[in-house]
């Protein structure tokens, strides 16, 4: 079995380790940097955080150990909960995001002075009195707490984890010879392999994302460290909640019993961070501390499998190595781009687990963290909401001079018209800095040769005739629930209203009324064809773009029609297109979460092939930012390509960015904070890419984007600026504050603000026939 493949292994250590022997070290990082790559692209991250040494009294006495001491040396015994509070304090101001709490393991167990000092504070146990301080840590500065308190099992864990984002514990070693007489951990009851091991095990059970690693150089062999690492892999298997695992190299301290101890070479270092990244997969985050090496080793610890620094604090200092400072976050990233790679801030918890953060986290811990992070389940690094009226940050002034060669290979293939694969367009998405600027070059390129350089919007109104619905969509602000249970205001539009909103629109310039609303208890499938014609004979020449496909269903349905017949005598009583919306992410994974009981994604797939069918064009949208994953746009988008291949019936494509600030998903913590500006821009720049050229129009949505991301996306693919709207609601009701309407004179200031030709178009994309309007105010 080749390296690369070695984790997918079922061998046992010996196994392993005889593989691993036979190979050279050059062969080993060879594979591991490959498989890193592969899995992480470019991205070495960090944790920016600060360190709590909540005490410093242990049971043990690890014989290289300078952090624990004695009652007589350590003063107070803990720390108390205002100091606790400035440390964390001090740490929220310098922008850090992790309170990560040391401390010696059960030291009551040792010490009649300890358990003086927790009777004192009002506990009988350092756990007890952790929990306490990682709740009052996480309520007054908002740092999520990750907690190093040594052995623990079930209940232990139980107590923790509504107060933490993440735990750990070094194995270290899984060798019992190192607690024998003259070993390193004898005389230290909780470094027994067998109860590490057991407690890393409760953590699984207990769901807890989980931290843990190997402490090299301290006398075992390299066949011992493979042995812990398959320990971890295993564990790992079974449960799914190792987040990383540490390759520390062992550092003799002066003072302890092992300052005459030979430090591990480099080259030994290497050897076993080689040696977890092909054990335990390319997926795993392996971390080696840097302050534990000269800047000239990171290098190649990164050409080694290393993908994470661990955590690096601007206020506190290594409390375990305190010989060795942390290096300042400028010489960091120096070093990282000076091995090629990209360092970038994480949580406490790992990006896999607070993608998942439901599952990992207690209620309120999830909440903060779903709402820090963006779709790679790293913290936005942008203070930009869509909808929320924020300024564009600078994202745009990069130059595309050092793209990886990965994404020009991909790019390449998109221009030659290939179909990307879902692999491919992850990557697009998960570009940063050379390679985003990258993807937003080649984005604009291929619009100038779609479709010109110039820019078109429509003159249009919306028209939404009732928020009441029968469906629980978690992220809508919009719906108001049902006649009989609603939430907040509610409202349904005779139809009187609605023929004379069409009316209105048409004397207002408007070639297209947008027709949209919530699915009524009392609303049939005749209920639509009577829209149609009361908007037809108001206003008899006006483009009718109406009915998403979940609306088209439930008419269907509602009258026992096949689809193909409805929506034939929807075109015969007037309609012209169908909005692409309701399709929020064309995925089961995702619709089961944010809106089970719609359509689902085949079913809107085939509403949309019929209505191509029988002679309706419609958009294609897709929602994002709320609880997917880059895998799940890249579906999306592969699958409005496949239907636009079949039948050529898209006439644009509309990214809409989750907007958060009212949605219920949200409020409830269970949704992210919407995308960040970086996924926004890359959404259009992406769909642009992977839909060329079968759909040569992109949208931008002005009031998501606002005009400054309006007009930084219309110079990354985009070419329409969408409608004026005049009623824009849906948005507006999720906290959206970009305004209800966006008139022609905003849309010509638009286009010139990036020195762009612009024209006013039909809902086909044809030019748009001037005609005398009637200037009246809106009613």
């Amino acid at each position: 079995m080749t390296l690369d493949l070695l984790h997918l292994s079922e061998d046992e250590a010996a196994g392993i380790a005889t593989v691993l022997r036979s190979r050279s070290l050059g062969d080993m990082m060879e594979a591991a940097e490959a498989m890193t790559v592969a899995a992480h692209g470019r991205r070495v991250t960090y944790s920016r955080k600060v360190f709590i040494p909540l005490t410093k009294l242990c049971r043990d006495v690890c014989h290289y150990c300078t952090f624990a001491t004695t009652p007589a040396r350590a003063g107070e015994a803990y720390l108390g909960r205002e100091e606790v509070l400035a440390i964390a304090r001090a740490g929220a101001a310098a922008g850090c995001r992790e309170a990560l709490f040391t401390l010696g393991d059960r030291p009551e167990a040792r010490y009649a002075a300890a358990r003086e000092a927790l009777s004192g504070l009002g506990h009988d146990s350092t756990l007890s009195y952790l929990a306490e301080m990682a709740e009052l840590v996480f309520r007054e500065t908002g740092l999520l707490p990750h907690l190093n308190p040594g052995l623990m099992n079930g209940e232990d864990y139980a107590r923790l984890r509504p107060h933490a984002a993440s735990m750990g514990i070094m194995l270290e070693s899984s060798s019992d010879r190192l607690c024998a007489r003259g070993g390193p951990h004898f005389g230290s009851p909780d470094k027994t392999p067998a109860l590490r091991l057991a407690a890393i095990e409760e953590a699984g059970r207990a769901r807890v994302p989980f931290t843990t690693g190997l402490l090299i150089g301290i006398g075992e062999t390299r066949d011992e460290q493979v042995e812990a690492l398959v320990a971890i892999r295993d564990l790992h298997r079974r449960y799914g909640h190792i987040q990383e695992v540490i390759i520390q190299n062992f550092r003799a301290k002066p003072g302890t019993r092992m300052a005459d101890h030979a430090e591990p070479s480099l080259d030994d270092h290497l050897w076993a961070i080689a040696a977890a990244r092909i054990i335990l997969g390319p997926q795993m985050t392996i971390q080696a501390p840097p302050n534990l090496h000269d800047r000239v080793d990171l290098a190649p610890l990164i050409r080694a499998g290393v993908n994470d620094w661990g955590g690096v604090s601007p206020v506190t200092p290594d409390h375990v190595n305190p010989e060795a400072p942390w290096p300042h976050l400028e010489i960091l990233e120096d070093a990282t781009k000076a091995a090629g790679r990209i360092l970038m801030q994480r949580l406490a918890i790992g990006p896999r687990h607070a993608l998942a953060a439901r599952d990992w986290a207690a209620p309120a811990i999830a909440a903060q963290i779903l709402r820090a992070i963006d779709g790679r389940g790293l913290p936005k690094v942008d203070e930009w909401s869509a909808g929320h009226g924020d300024p564009a940050p600078d994202t745009m002034v990069l130059e595309p001079v050092l793209a990886s060669r990965s994404i020009l290979s991909i790019l390449d293939a998109a221009e030659e018209g290939e179909r990307l694969s879902e692999a491919d367009i992850v990557t697009l998405f998960d570009a940063d800095q050379d390679d985003f600027a990258a993807i937003v070059d080649r984005a604009d390129r291929l619009r100038r040769q779609a479709v010109g350089d110039t820019l078109t919007y429509a003159v249009n109104r919306n028209i939404n005739y009732t928020n009441i619905c029968l469906y629980k969509c978690g992220f809508c602000a919009f719906s108001k629930g049902s006649t009989k249970a609603m939430r907040g205001p509610a409202y349904r539009l005779d139809m009187e209203e609605v023929g004379r909103r069409a009316a209105e629109a048409w004397d207002r310039g408007a070639t297209e009324v947008c027709l949209q609303g919530g699915i009524h208890p009392d609303y049939d499938g005749h209920t639509y064809l009577n829209v149609l014609k009361t908007v037809r004979e108001a206003a008899p020449d006006i483009h009718i773009h109406a009915f998403s496909p979940l609306e088209v269903t439930h008419g269907a349905r509602t009258l026992g029609l096949p689809l193909e017949d409805y929506l034939a005598r929807l075109k015969e009583a007037g309609l012209s297109t169908l909005p692409g919306t309701a399709a929020e992410i064309l995925d089961p994974e995702v619709r089961d979460i944010i809106c089970p009981d719609k359509v689902t994604a085949d079913e809107w797939i085939e509403v949309m092939r019929v209505a191509h069918g029988v002679g309706l064009r419609s958009t294609a949208t897709i929602m994002f930012g709320h609880v997917e994953e880059y895998k799940h746009w890249a579906r999306h988008l592969l699958r409005i390509r496949g239907l636009q291949e079949e039948t050529g019936g898209f006439t644009e494509f509309v990214p809409l960015p989750f907007v958060h600030m009212e949605s219920p998903i949200w409020r409830k913590g269970l949704a992210r904070s919407g995308p960040s500006y970086r996924e926004a821009v890359l959404m259009h720049a992406v769909a642009r890419i992977a839909l060329h050229p079968v759909i040569p129009n992109i949208q931008v949505s002005w009031v998501k984007m606002g005009p400054e991301g309006a007009a930084a996306i219309l110079k990354a693919g985009a070419n329409d600026m969408g409608g004026t709207l005049m009623d824009e609601s849906i948005t507006r009701a999720a906290g959206g504050v970009n305004g209800q309407e966006f008139g022609p004179r905003e849309m010509h200031a638009l286009a010139a603000s990036v020195g762009r030709p612009v024209r006013q178009r039909t809902t086909l994309y044809e030019p748009a026939r001037p005609r005398r309007v009637v200037l009246v105010e809106p009613s």
